[in-house]
């Protein structure tokens, strides 16, 4: 049982990420009718927003300590943190200690201007081809995308800590009535999975709620007959474009601690990504976040030393395993529309 209880809470962890990226998707496809094979860039992207944040936060200066002196006998230089020099040595290592977090106040602009930019300068012109032109252009953008990152980054991953705080391992054994020591979780993967189901819940309520929402949901259902009515739907499309860019860059400065920034995670998230869309129907953002915590999970147990001594290598094609069955059995997805997927 408590093995089954990890591989739940794993199964979270992964879930939260492909639904994170697979609503950015839904939401993209659903309104503007685009397949965006940059979007994982868009992760990408927010991962690294977390490294730029976090090695801003450390540049410092040198100075010379006169009362220490190394070997050599010369003073030892001594490099001060620009933010501890500012604020004092407590709170300037406090700042530096939660740059990630902190990378959500950056993130938030610059990855809606980053989907304006995309939307307006390239995906605007590709509204009315045929989805193999827009798959072409977008992986094309993701590709350049990845390897401006690889040349300005490197091709090798970067660590990007969690505060302090949070490094450690929470007994999640006990609160269920375990033994203590049973089943351990890291702190970081739990506070993941909240922010992931935080995002997702402000995500739905804006569009349930909101009178924008209402509108971009009329528009994902019949868009002429929303432009009748005298409603400027491309703005609004355009701010959906550039909402969905940041949750996508969100979900990638949070994950950044987890599985240390490189310049093709994009790509590992983006296909994966892509089958959750699929497997929850497209256009359904109900079923996107369903199927990416469903999948999750199923890979989760899949990657089992149990599961794998029968099945070998079952944890690497689960996912497309179970993608198969359900589209044979239904078309459209778990939750698409009816006709979508279908023709």
């Amino acid at each position: 049982m408590d093995a089954i209880i990890l591989q739940i809470l794993n199964g979270l962890d992964k879930g939260s990420a492909y639904a994170l990226i697979a609503l950015g998707l839904t939401l993209i496809f659903g309104t503007l009718g685009v397949v965006n094979f940059a979007h994982g860039a868009l992760f990408m992207i927010g991962a690294f927003i977390a490294v730029s944040v976090q090695k801003l936060l450390s540049l410092s200066y040198v100075t010379l300590d006169e009362t220490r002196t190394d070997f050599l006998g010369n003073p030892v230089k001594v490099e001060t943190p620009y933010v501890v020099e500012w604020f004092g040595p407590e709170v300037g290592a406090t700042i530096i200690d939660w740059s990630v977090p902190i990378a959500i106040l950056f993130a938030i602009p610059i990855m809606a201007l980053v989907g304006y930019v995309m939307e307006r300068g390239l995906i605007k012109h590709f509204y009315k081809r045929p989805h193999a032109d827009q798959i072409l252009v977008t992986f094309g953008l993701a590709i350049v995308l990845q390897e401006i990152i690889k040349h300005y980054y490197g091709a090798n991953p970067i660590q990007t800590p969690a505060p302090d705080a949070l490094q450690g391992s929470f007994d999640f054994g006990v609160l269920i009535g375990f033994d203590p020591n049973v089943v351990i979780y890291p702190y970081w993967r739990m506070v993941y999975f909240a922010f992931a189901a935080l995002l997702i819940g402000s995500v739905f309520a804006f569009l349930q709620f909101t009178t924008f929402g209402m509108v971009v949901r009329a528009g994902m259902a019949d868009r002429e007959t929303v432009g009748l009515l005298g409603i400027n739907i491309d703005k609004r499309f355009t701010f959906t474009f550039a909402m969905a860019a940041v949750v996508a860059g969100l979900a990638g400065v949070m994950y950044a601690p987890i599985n240390s920034p490189n310049y093709h995670m994009g790509m590992d998230f983006l296909v994966l990504s892509f089958v959750v869309v699929v497997v929850g129907g497209m256009g359904s953002l109900p079923g996107a976040v369903a199927a990416g915590f469903l999948l999750g999970i199923l890979e989760s147990f899949a990657s089992m030393n149990e599961i794998k001594s029968i099945l070998p290598g079952i944890d690497q094609i689960i996912i497309y395993l179970v993608a198969i069955i359900i589209l044979l059995a239904r078309p459209r997805g778990l939750l698409g529309r009816k006709g979508v997927m279908e023709e």
